[in-house]
């Protein structure tokens, strides 16, 4: 779908994102304080910096309030099932391989009823990066506990906090296979733009967690004020450092915040080793995915 593109009267300027926005749906139905589109922001200046044909771009979202990035980005998008983003994303990518899938969702769709599926496109190393807002809640349907709600924090599920143990979400996708592994927050705009754009650009199974505010029902539950209280908590509680073992990155219910690149490795992708084992067992009988005989 072609947009038209932005104009601005002379005392309005242009907004630079705005050729990437569906502009009909806008204003958005996120919070007053929530981090989401601080994320979109930076996602899209970050395909804008890689120099992608938008043609050759789809986004996948699953179910939630990160679930709705989608539906207001101006590019082939899918708003799938609960869980689902990522099996979604394979099957276009291998009915074309030439597509840049990225996969936007939250903690809970990627984690909770979608986990399995993470796990195993990261073990077969498939062609995507997925971006994972992380608020700690399942802030769409109430606030209840997901995989990533740190311990002794407060949930609608779990009235008097939290008792089980979180995932640490860098360790579980190097330890499952991905080759480009970083965290940020939503204050660290800059540095997100950046770990976003080399995802993206990185051949295989690419991971990028952006810790987001979501001061309407975690913030409030967890007495940790609105959201530019909970920036400022960021900002005082964040250390970076790139290349730090993922084993140390787990988090605390208003502990310190491990942020950086934390794995940037080679290996081959699903298709080039499925390519290479069928050509060498079937030789030129073989038409490789992506490929001509």
């Amino acid at each position: 779908m072609k947009q038209p593109e932005p104009t601005a009267s002379a005392n309005e300027p242009v907004n630079p994102v705005a050729a990437y926005l569906r502009m009909d749906r806008i204003p958005h139905i996120w919070c007053p304080g929530c981090g989401l589109g601080t994320v979109v922001n930076c996602l899209v200046r970050a395909l804008m910096t890689c120099a992608i044909p938008r043609n050759d771009i789809s986004i996948v979202s699953g179910i939630g309030c990160t679930g709705r990035v989608a539906g207001y980005l101006a590019l082939d998008s899918f708003h799938t099932t609960h869980g689902r983003a990522i099996p979604f994303a394979t099957g276009l990518k291998l009915a074309n391989p030439k597509l840049k899938l990225v996969v936007v969702s939250g903690d809970g769709d990627l984690f909770a009823i979608g986990g399995n599926h993470f796990i195993h496109a990261a073990r077969r190393n498939m062609d995507m990066t997925v971006l994972c807002v992380n608020n700690f809640t399942y802030g769409m349907t109430g606030g209840q506990v997901t995989p990533t709600t740190p311990l002794d924090a407060i949930a609608s599920t779990t009235p008097y906090g939290n008792f089980e143990d979180p995932f640490n979400l860098p360790h579980l996708a190097e330890s499952s296979g991905a080759v480009y592994v970083a965290r940020w927050t939503t204050l660290h705009v800059r540095q997100a733009v950046k770990s976003i754009r080399d995802a993206i650009r990185k051949k295989g199974f690419s991971f990028v967690e952006i810790l987001s505010p979501c001061p309407t029902l975690y913030g409030r539950r967890n007495r940790l004020g609105d959201g530019l209280e909970m920036m400022r908590q960021f900002k005082e509680k964040s250390v970076v450092r790139n290349g730090a073992d993922t084993r140390e990155a787990g988090l605390d219910f208003k502990g310190g915040i491990l942020c950086g690149t934390f794995i940037d490795r080679e290996r081959p992708t699903f298709l080039d080793r499925y390519n290479e084992t069928m050509a060498e067992r079937l030789g030129h009988a073989f038409t490789p995915y992506g490929g001509v005989l």
